[in-house]
């Protein structure tokens, strides 16, 4: 599933060619995805200026003139793919659910092969209270996101620090890629436990999740399967892991064998976690 990065970097390339733009066209190739799409959806779209977007969590929002705006979840395999209309053959684009064409030509189709993905539409000013968006936890990249916040966030039921970090009412965004990689970053043991993970630890993660996270954005995202950006182009970022997806490669941060083992693989809530047990603590 595309985490903060993958689907920051899909909501600015969507921003370059929607922004402004009036939707001329709008279709709905299905009733549903992972939930029925709005009644009336295509039409209420028609006709619309796209004001600007905004971004919670993996969650992307396109707020439209008319005071609504869309929200939009990728799920497993979604992809929103703009492209110029004359550009694409007449035949159809295989899983294409929702298309939108503006007034100057430019198309934007959200492929979904797996329908998990979702589509909703509501009031602008009712954004934060939307079922799927309402209990978030901070935005790790925004300046509220800071130790003292983390540490009262991850206070009260013990549970690894992991997957604490998992829980979009804790930080909003995070997925299994970029906690292993900021919790290496932060030399912090995945399995270390929540109560004993605030303080000095806090300090360390904060920074280490920001870096991470914009160090992604920085290369369009990380491509493991299905993810490509709104142009088509895949990112970069996998090039880059210090952890996730290396098992029994070296850690950069260990001098090597025999006083380092590698990085480890093990399941930790039903979910791969890697991490050096020399390094992280």
């Amino acid at each position: 599933m595309p985490e903060l990065p993958e689907v920051e970097t899909v909501m600015r390339g969507l921003a370059r060619v929607l922004e402004g733009r009036v939707i001329a066209r709008a279709a709905i190739g299905r009733p549903d995805l992972r939930w029925p799409f709005p009644p009336g959806l295509a039409e209420r779209l028609a006709g619309s200026r796209v004001e600007g977007f905004r971004r919670r969590g993996k969650y992307m929002l396109m707020r439209l003139s008319g005071g609504d705006s869309v929200l939009i979840h990728l799920g497993m395999s979604g992809r929103m793919l703009a492209r110029p209309a004359a550009d694409l053959p007449n035949a159809p684009v295989a899983h294409e659910h929702l298309v939108l064409e503006t007034t100057d030509g430019t198309r934007v189709g959200f492929v979904d092969p797996r329908r998990f993905g979702c589509i909703d539409l509501m009031p602008t000013a009712a954004e934060d209270a939307h079922r799927l968006l309402a209990g978030m936890g901070p935005e790790p990249l925004e300046p509220g996101f800071t130790p003292p916040v983390l540490s009262a966030a991850l206070a009260g039921k013990s549970t690894p620090i992991k997957a604490a970090l998992l829980d979009q009412r804790v930080v909003a965004g995070l997925g299994n890629i970029y906690v292993s990689e900021a919790l290496h970053r932060a030399g912090i043991s995945p399995g270390a436990w929540r109560r004993a993970s605030r303080g000095a630890r806090a300090a360390r993660l904060v920074p280490a999740i920001r870096a991470v996270l914009e160090d992604s954005i920085a290369a369009g995202g990380s491509s493991l399967r299905d993810y490509v950006q709104a142009d088509g182009g895949i990112g970069f970022f996998q090039e880059r892991f210090k952890v996730y997806d290396r098992a029994g490669q070296p850690c950069e941060a260990c001098p090597g064998p025999p006083r380092c083992p590698g990085i480890q693989r093990f399941v930790q809530a039903g979910r791969a976690t890697f991490h050096c047990p020399r390094w992280q603590r």
